[in-house]
């Protein structure tokens, strides 16, 4: 019995608790107004080209507008080798919803569609590939934007 009464009676003091930096990252409302400035965005993964998955790496300028709308405004890809500089120009879209993930489309029709998180302070985004290139090909990418000071 003394057992049973000591598990019963401390299970009270053992109710579930968060700490308050967990507490605060759930307790955070994001926006689409939270995300305004530089970011360097940075990819890597693979793209479907000739029937075969190639390497790919993305170094994009990326400008959050505060208002679901973006620009690249500068940006070099290597796909499989082959470099393509200044790969910058295109506007695109974004949505944050409250629990602070999201959408990315930096180039409608030509790039990939994106699932965002975004974190504290909106200092970094995660990234991650959720549909296919403009063309309609498959690829893999994830990555993060970080905010330029």
């Amino acid at each position: 019995v003394p057992i049973t009464c000591g598990l019963g009676c401390l299970a009270p003091t053992m109710a579930p608790g968060t700490p308050a930096t967990a507490r605060a990252e759930v307790d955070r409302h994001c926006s689409v107004q939270m995300l305004r400035g530089s970011y360097l965005m940075s990819l890597d993964g693979y793209d479907l080209l000739n029937g075969n998955f190639v390497p790919i790496a993305v170094m994009q300028g990326l400008r959050f507008n505060g208002d679901g709308t973006t620009l690249n405004t500068f940006g070099t890809v290597n796909i499989g080798g082959t470099i393509i500089f200044d790969a910058g120009g295109f506007s695109g879209t974004y949505t944050v919803a409250a629990d602070c993930t999201g959408t990315l489309s930096p180039a409608p029709g030509i790039a990939p569609t994106f699932n965002i998180y975004v974190g504290p302070g909106a200092q970094q985004v995660w990234i991650i590939q959720s549909g296919p290139e403009g063309d309609g090909t498959p690829g893999v990418t994830k990555g993060t934007a970080v905010r330029i000071p």
